[in-house]
């Protein structure tokens, strides 16, 4: 078990003040600070005390990532962990699952950057994270833009109500805003801001002339509470708004945009990857293992993530190979039985694939990602 070193990356949709507060830092920061990684991503690998944990890693494969991982995913780790702290929110996005990402990546289509599929799962960590989730039905969308009562969007409400195949409603919909003409789309946003609906009006005065601002009108709405998750699968498109959470996500940085930035959006790519289902229920909420254990299930084999409450108490974690162990809240001390390793908030540790459970004792919750 070693202290691992995060990186801040500084996009410009970052906080000023979440990270520095989490980690006792003066506040405002220097400039916008929006992800802590925390992993052995080669754009930004977490440092162990005298080298990155990348380099650790390629140096000695099966012993720090066992040979179970290295036989199914290679010698790599193949998780990402990140506190995300956004004050504006970011593109509207969605990732290939795993055929289309390598099938895209051995092409070399643009845009690919691995053969990896990017699922990610991510839990709030105070209070009102909001986010954009999975399409919900076809008719609520229609309604919806049907109050806004701008007649150019009379072609995507009649997609979205025409037959019974959600599905099919719901490509026909997205169709027709991403082919929407270029030249028309200003006046599109300016028509569905005048209209009043608070987000569309937030979207539009931050992206004006965004097609994306109206295809969030599409998906389902969530704010929150601590604890709290958003999945979001391959094909699943979505769209964080504000607020602090942990995120934990297969280790790829394929990315196909639909809107809300000056970034390039491949539309024909996006509608490729896209999942055309309705999103019934887009909030996850923790399930317990034991007492002061609880987890989120995902169904993918690169990632679990644990939580650790402890009130003056200690409990385990579970042991699943090569580990990353964050502190939340609080203050927390870790042992393996071979040592012991404390964490204020938003510091971190690495515990090898070969070592035993993580004990945590103290006051405070720690999140632990693993392999499943």
């Amino acid at each position: 078990m070693q202290r691992l070193t995060g990186r801040i990356r500084p996009y410009a949709w970052g906080s000023r003040t979440a990270l520095a507060s989490l980690t006792g830092r003066p506040t405002p920061s220097a400039g916008p600070e929006a992800e802590l990684w925390l992993g052995a991503h080669p754009d930004d690998p977490s440092a162990l005390p005298g080298e990155s944990l990348l380099d650790a890693l390629t140096g000695d494969p099966a012993g720090l990532l066992g040979a179970g991982t290295v036989e199914e995913f290679g010698p790599r780790l193949p998780y990402l962990l990140k506190v995300l702290a956004a004050e504006a929110p970011l593109s509207i996005q969605a990732h290939p699952n795993s055929d289309q990402a390598r099938e895209a990546f051995e092409a070399g289509r643009t845009g690919y950057t691995d053969p990896h599929h990017k699922p990610e799962l991510l839990v709030a960590l105070d209070d009102g994270f909001e986010a954009l989730c999975g399409f919900r039905a076809p008719e609520s969308s229609a309604e919806v833009l049907e109050s806004l009562e701008v007649d150019a969007l009379r072609p995507v409400i009649g997609a979205l109500r025409a037959g019974s195949d959600p599905a099919a409603a719901l490509r026909d919909g997205m169709r027709a805003l991403m082919s929407w003409p270029a030249a028309e789309r200003a006046d599109l946003v300016d028509a569905v801001a005048a209209a009043k609906h608070p987000l569309a009006t937030d979207l539009a005065g931050r992206y004006p002339g965004d097609i994306g601002v109206v295809v969030a009108l599409l998906l389902n709405q969530v704010r929150l509470e601590p604890d709290e998750a958003v999945w979001m699968p391959a094909g699943n498109l979505h769209c964080y708004l504000r607020g602090l959470g942990v995120e934990i996500m297969a280790a790829s940085d394929n990315v196909l945009r639909g809107g809300l930035t000056p970034k390039r959006v491949d539309v024909p790519e996006l509608m490729r990857v896209l999942r055309f289902e309705v999103l019934e229920q887009p909030v996850v909420r923790p399930v317990p293992v034991r007492a002061g254990v609880s987890t989120w299930p995902a169904p993918v084999r690169d990632f679990v993530l644990h939580k650790a409450s402890v009130r003056d108490d200690e409990t385990v974690l579970p042991a699943s190979g090569p580990r990353i162990v964050l502190c939340g809240r609080g203050s927390v001390e870790l042992g393996t039985g071979t040592g012991t390793l404390p964490l204020s908030a938003g510091e971190a540790a690495f515990v090898g694939a070969g070592e035993p459970a993580v004990r945590v004792a103290g006051n405070g919750d720690a999140f632990q990602a693993g392999v499943a």
